[in-house]
Parts: C-alpha cells; sequence; structure tokens
C-alpha cells in the first residue's frame, strides 16, 4: 500500500441564493459537497443549528465515516482470514457536548451486526472486530473515544 494518499472534495455554499448573512437566525445554511466522478451530496447544519434536516450534516458525515471505515475494515480482514461475512449492518451514534468551553464529539459508539457463513469461525469473527477498530484509518485519526460493541451470529442453513 502506498504511503500516502489525496482526497478532495469542493464545498459550495448554496444558501447564498436564499440571501446573504444578514442575520444569524435568516441565513441559509444549506451547501453541496462535491467529489470528482461521484454524485454530489447535498449538506446543510443540523437542525439544533438552524439548518435543513432533510440533509447530511457534518455530525452525520463523522458518524457514517466511523462507521463505514470499521466496516470496510472489517470486511477486507474477514476476506483476508476465511471468513465469509453474508450480512453487516450498524447502528452507530455519536455524542457531541460542551467540553472545555467548546462544542466537540466526546465519543461515537459502533454497534455492527455481523452474519457469516456457516463454517466460519465465529471467534476468529469476533476478534477481526478487535483488530479493525485498531487498523481503522478514520477511528485512528480523531481524538475522541470510539467504541465497539460488535455483535457475530452465523447465517441458518436451509
Amino acid at each position: 500500500m502506498a504511503e500516502m494518499h489525496h482526497f478532495s472534495a469542493k464545498l459550495t455554499w448554496t444558501g447564498a441564493a436564499k440571501g446573504g448573512t444578514s442575520s444569524y437566525e435568516s441565513y441559509s445554511r444549506d451547501h453541496l459537497i462535491e467529489v470528482p466522478g461521484k454524485p454530489p451530496l447535498p449538506g446543510s447544519a443540523d437542525k439544533a443549528f438552524r439548518g435543513d434536516s432533510s440533509r447530511h450534516n457534518p455530525e452525520d458525515l463523522l458518524v457514517m465515516s466511523l462507521s463505514a471505515c470499521h466496516m470496510l475494515t472489517y470486511l477486507a480482514q474477514a476476506a483476508r482470514s476465511g471468513v465469509q461475512v453474508v450480512a453487516y449492518s450498524d447502528e452507530a451514534s455519536g455524542i457531541m457536548q460542551m467540553q472545555q468551553g467548546k462544542m466537540r464529539f466526546t465519543q461515537v459508539s459502533l454497534r455492527p451486526q455481523v452474519v457469516i457463513a456457516a463454517g466460519s469461525d465465529v471467534a476468529l469473527a469476533e476478534r477481526l472486530h478487535r483488530q479493525a477498530h485498531e487498523h481503522c484509518f478514520i477511528a485512528n485519526s480523531v481524538n475522541f473515544r470510539v467504541s465497539c460493541d460488535a455483535r457475530v451470529s452465523v447465517a441458518e442453513t436451509v
């Protein structure tokens, strides 16, 4: 694997079309996130911060990034270790609160539910979650606690 990878995104404040920042209460938080070669992602602030709740917000995206990174790392390790994953879902959540005078994330909890094929090693599948957590690029980049409470079950055979 290469030692360095580069990622880029273009963000445009589309809310300007609804008027400028004449007051904190009235300006639109709408924006568009574009990554070359991918569908655009409409964003806003969270409703608590006067945003549009029908759009993704930065807080959602951070929690989703941690969840997706863990899943992708786990699936790669499972494939390399001979564990056949047949289903994966996660109910991730994050807590943001005032700490040392600043609003910040203080923790994100991942709760992956994994189903493996009959004949796959359950104990190994569980250990791979701990390894995936240690190797997740995004979790290794944040300065708050990311917990992982994974559940592994075996697919029923018909």
